[in-house]
Order: C-alpha cells, then structure tokens, then sequence
C-alpha cells in the first residue's frame, strides 16, 4: 500500500502493535530508546528500532521511543492501524488525551507522534514493565552502546532472543530499525497471547503496587512569595531491565513521605513574606488555580504545569544497584564512603513506599542563611540588591546550625548560593564539618528589581499595579526588570536536576534562600504556586527533600529551627 494512493481493492489494513520504552541513567543522564513493531494478529517481530540519545530525562526518551516505533509501523504500511503498548502511564495518558501536556520538551515530541499516522488509526494501552521487556532491552542495549562511544547496531542486538521472540529474514533498514518478513519461532495463539492480539488470551499482568498514598500539607497563612511553574520528573537511575532502572513518570503523582525526618518540625505556622527578609506580612496571596494532584517534578528543566493522575508503575521501577553512570549503584567510591551513604540513608531518609532495594536517596538539606541587617527590617533583598553579609545574629544563627549538623554526622558535601550571606553562612558550617563549600549559580536569590532594600509596604505604596500583578502571577516580573518567579522556578529546577545527578546517593548540605528553598519544597509536592503563599521559612531554618531512584521526591524536613532555642 501507498498511504492515500492504496488499492481500495487490496484488502483491510493491517494491524501493528508498538511496544516503545525510554530510559535515563540519571535523569538527566545518558539515555536510550528501543521500539518494536509487532504484527498484532501473529505476533511476529517486524521492526526493531533503537538509539542512544546522549544525555536526556526519562520522559524525552520514552516519548522518542514511541516516535521511533511510529514511524518502523508507517515504513511497513503507510496505511495501517497501530496499537501502542508502553509501561508509562505519564505517556500513555498524554497521547490519549486524558492528560495535558505542559511540559516544553514533551509538546514538540507529543506532536511529532500525533503526525506520524492519520488521527483515529493509533490507540494507546499501558501495560505493566514486565511485558515490556522487548522494548526495555532495545533501550539499553542502546545506552550500553553509548557508552562504549558507539552506535546500536541490529545486527548485534540479541533483545529479540532475549524476549523469545524471532523475526526470521530481517533485513536492517533506514534509521536502525529491522524489518523483514520472517516467520519467527513462535506463532498462532501462543504468539497472539503475548503481544495482546485479539481473540487470544493474554497471560496475567504482573501485579504492580497501587499509587502512594500522600499527605496534605496544613494550610498556613498565605505569605508574600511565589515560584514558577512545575518542572517535570525529579531525576531517578537507571533504565536497565536486570540491573537499575528508569525514574518515574514525570508528570503522575509522587510517593508519600518515606519515614522520619531528620530532626523535629520547626513552625510552619504564619505570615511570611518569603522573598522578603525577615517575612513580612502581606495581605491578599494570590488565587487557588483549581484541583491539582500531589506529584513530582523534574525532568529536563524548564517551567511546566502539574499534570494530574496515578502512577501505578512507580514502585515497580525502582532501582536495583546499576552499574549504570549516573545511577545510585555506579559508584566506584570506596568501602568508607558507601558505608557513609548508607549511615546517611539510615539517618536522613528511613525506607517507605518505596522497595528495599531502592538504594540511598539523593538527600538535600534545605539551610536558608542566617540573619543580615535586612532581615529583621522586612526588606526585599535578592540577587539584584547590596548583597548584605551577615549580621552578629546571623553568625550565631549560623554557629549553631553549624553545632546541630556536626552532631547529625550526615551531611557529605556543601553546595552554596553565590551570595554573601548563604557563602559566610556555608563558611562557618564547612568549618565546622570539615568539608569544602562549593558554589552553584543557580541557588541564588531571586532579583527583585526597584524593590531591591524595601519593605513591602513601600513596595505597596511606590509600584501598587506591579505588586498586585506580581502576586497574581508566576510570570510577573518586580518593578524595574526583576526576575519573575516563574523564571526563579526554571532556574532552581535545572539545578536541582543537575545536582542530583551529581550527588546521587548522597546527603548534601544547599545553602540557599527563601525563595529557592520553598521552590525545592513545592516542587517535590507537585503543590501550585499559590501554596508558597502559605508556608513560613525563618533564617537559618532547616529543610529537607530525598530524591528517590524511583523518581520519586520526599520531603522530610520543613522550618525546623529546633537547633536555634
């Protein structure tokens, strides 16, 4: 057949199965995708396809996937139907409709797929990870290549075999895929029982453990700072079928807190200003935007809204121990420090939902700065202001943080805002703990433009009109050319998926500021904007958020000041 040109005489269409899967060790971190096209009635594998992608999330290469495996269908028949069978639910329900797409590196490939075949030929199916294999193989083997600085190649791929299906004859054809009409080593029911085909009976699902449940968060007063919106996915292990495997979908709901937090809660009660020092009150927080489900954020970083619904596959893709880069089980660190990333495990983040073999969660204990001369006047004070130092206030608030981590013995690194108060205040810590203090741009206050060292009520009373829209929306910038929160928002999520990455199974201390930190926060409880509106961070405050391999994020800790009394 020829697409619109085919001989109305020349018999139905026929009917693919795609069986697409994508993963990410790191998430971000070196990725692959793997797609077979399978003739549903018989089962028989027509068309492999497979690439290694460099470094990219989860979400981009399971989307990948499916484009690739849309496209070996259409090379084949132009004119055909197309079942798709993939195990993420988040592009599952996408592709069907049933969810939104938000996410800027998801709407291009989202797209792509629709155009590939006509609408109303291609329907979507989840399925459960183990009847996936196939196609999770392909992937792998894909990152596997990469690895070794080279490219997938069908002749060397033995995930037909491995699955125990055979397309005998299979010639390579364009863009990696195999094609070939052989006859395979399985057939008729036994063949159809696998691949789903119609009239045949499929064998039982593996059982996958029901979604998380979760937790809200009390309600406090509603306070003065916002964010941007949700990044997608935090960042999981390794896509690998025996050994590690892909982080959970992005965009579907995250795990409930896993076990005790490192310390006691501090309040979480009150009127805080958030970006404002010393957490002026205001008055009139901006709307609710509607029901959203508490999920997860990450992926590739960039602004993105929540996108509702289950993740009945997120606990049964936990990681195993990779020897993947990028993945909580590649380290190649000593015996000392994988027993400290265990102490740690232990101390910080006790097993939950998750499986036991998880591994230990990227930790990042949230230390908002000590005190500056700003801070108890209630000023503005960002990125873009006379960047204070800290006060005699703020150095004790800091010597005693510093005191309360040195007893806790968990904390294996420090990361720190490029400012001067979050750089003395990581100072005085490291000094005490022994390690160094490395700087990241990207924790940095948001810049509040002309509002830089005034109180809110100035603010109130000099820019009236930009105040309001600036608490009525995320991408409303301060007066002067100000960061808006939604931009803040981007920024923190591409560091903390970069730190992830980095940090993998180990504890690290952020040193940052209230804006950053309640974005950390709000982001690993899929939250909405508003929600930053209620919540109370007090200088040199304690907060806590675990980064499973799963791709689930847990907070742990929240304004604990516990270490100031």
């Amino acid at each position: 057949m020829t697409g619109a040109g085919a001989d109305p005489e020349a018999g139905p269409a026929r009917e693919f199965v795609v069986e697409a899967d994508g993963g990410s060790r790191g998430n971000p971190g070196p990725a692959g995708y793997g797609a077979v096209v399978l003739d549903a009635a018989t089962g028989e594998t027509l068309a492999e396809a497979a690439e290694y992608l460099g470094v990219a999330t989860n979400n981009v290469a399971e989307y990948r996937g499916l484009v690739a495996g849309l496209r070996a269908a259409r090379e084949l028949d132009p004119d055909a139907t197309v079942r798709v069978r993939m195990d993420s639910k988040l592009v599952v329900e996408q592709m069907s409709g049933r969810w939104k797409i938000k996410h800027p590196d998801m709407k291009p490939l989202a797209a792509e797929a629709a155009r590939v075949f006509p609408p109303g030929r291609v329907t979507y199916e989840w399925i459960p990870r183990a009847e996936n294999k196939h196609a999770d193989r392909l992937a792998n083997e894909a990152m596997d290549a990469g690895a070794r600085g080279e490219r997938w190649s069908p002749s060397t791929s033995t995930a037909d075999l491995d699955t125990g299906r055979s397309a005998g004859g299979r010639t390579a054809t364009g863009g990696g895929a195999r094609a070939g009409s052989g006859t395979g080593a399985e057939t008729g029911a036994a063949s159809a029982a696998r691949t789903g085909a119609p009239g045949a009976a499929r064998p039982p699902a593996e059982p996958t453990v029901p979604a998380e449940p979760t937790v809200p968060a009390e309600p406090t007063a509603p306070g003065a700072t916002g964010s941007a919106a949700d990044p997608t996915a935090a960042p999981g292990a390794s896509a690998s079928d025996s050994a590690g495997t892909r982080g959970a979908e992005a965009d579907a709901g995250p795990p409930a807190a896993r076990g005790d937090a490192t310390g006691a809660p501090g309040p979480a009660g009150g009127r805080g200003a958030g970006a404002v020092e010393g957490q002026a009150a205001v008055g009139g927080a901006r709307s609710a935007s509607g029901g959203s489900a508490v999920r997860d954020g990450a992926g590739a970083a960039g602004p993105a809204g929540p996108e509702a619904g289950p993740r009945p596959d997120a606990a049964s893709k936990a990681a195993a121990g990779s020897g993947a880069p990028g993945s909580a089980g590649s380290s190649t660190t000593s015996q000392a420090a994988a027993s400290a990333d265990v102490r740690a495990a232990r101390t910080v983040a006790s097993p939950g939902w998750g499986p036991p073999d998880m591994g230990a969660p990227a930790t990042f204990v949230l230390l908002r700065h000590g005190e500056t001369p700003l801070t108890p006047q209630k000023r503005f004070s960002g990125s873009g202001g006379s960047d204070p130092s800290l006060s005699a206030a703020g150095r004790e608030q800091a010597e005693k943080v510093a005191a309360s981590l040195a007893r806790r013995g968990t904390v294996q690194a420090i990361v720190a805002s490029p400012l001067a108060r979050t750089r003395e205040t990581a100072g005085i810590v490291a000094a005490r703990l022994g390690l160094e203090v490395a700087v990241e741009d990207g924790l940095r206050e948001t810049d509040f433009g002309a509002w830089e060292g005034l109180t809110f009520g100035e603010v109130r009373e000099r820019y009236p009109d930009d105040l309001n829209a600036w608490l009525s929306s995320p991408d409303a910038e301060p007066t002067g050319g100000g960061e808006s929160f939604a931009a803040t928002g981007a920024r923190v999520a591409a560091t903390r998926d970069r730190l992830v990455a980095a940090y993998a199974g180990r504890t690290v201390l952020l040193v940052s500021h209230v804006t950053p930190i309640k974005t950390f926060v709000r982001l690993a409880l899929g939250a909405p904007p508003e929600s930053l509106f209620r919540m109370e961070l007090s200088a040199a405050s304690l907060s806590a958020v675990a980064y499973y391999a799963d791709g689930g994020a847990s907070v742990r800790l929240f304004n604990d000041t516990s270490h100031l009394r």
